[in-house]
């Protein structure tokens, strides 16, 4: 009896193992498992994002913010060819009416100097501006990358939560306005 109880019982666990199926982890998830536990991952992704605006995000799977990256790089540069070019083209008409020549394009929109002037400095101005901006998004295209490599090696749960709410006071016949930051370690 003992006998067939353990050729059952062996037997019902090789069914048992039989049915069982493994879980297949994908490429991809591997990849991102080897960038968690890789601790140059952030200054890889800051390098490669100084290379090539764009490529830290793509090297850190944050795929979605790269026409970010470059909207707000290309909007710059066509900013600053735009006033590049208003600021050359003002600087040309001015330096022709101090020369005597009233024949340009604004002769009759703009006929005093100081207008040609200031609209020089307008556009000198606003180009000086793209340029700082230029540089801007692309440290900040370089330092977004590093961050967001960084916070991939940390675990963020589900655990944390933040609830507003508004309580009546009895004790004072008030309400009072309160915020609950939970916890769970």
């Amino acid at each position: 009896m003992k006998k067939n109880n353990l050729i059952f019982f062996i037997a019902f666990l090789i069914l048992i193992s039989y049915d069982c199926k493994s879980q297949k982890i994908s490429k991809r998830e591997v990849r991102k498992m080897e960038l968690i536990k890789d601790p140059l991952t952030p200054s890889k992704a800051a390098f490669y994002s100084a290379v090539l605006p764009g490529l830290g995000q793509v090297y850190t799977k944050n795929i979605w913010k790269v026409p970010l990256v470059y909207a707000a790089i290309g909007s710059a540069v066509y900013s600053y060819s735009f006033n590049k070019t208003e600021y050359t083209k003002y600087r040309n008409i001015y330096k022709r009416r101090i020369s005597g020549y009233f024949d340009d394009e604004y002769s009759e929109l703009i006929p005093q100097n100081e207008k040609i002037l200031q609209g020089m400095e307008f556009h000198q101005r606003n180009r000086d501006l793209s340029f700082i901006f230029i540089i801007g998004t692309y440290l900040l295209n370089i330092l977004e990358a590093n961050v967001s490599a960084h916070l991939m090696q940390f675990n963020v749960n589900s655990d944390l939560s933040f609830k507003p709410r508004i309580e009546y006071e009895p004790l004072n016949s008030s309400t009072a306005i309160g915020f609950v930051l939970k916890l769970k370690i």
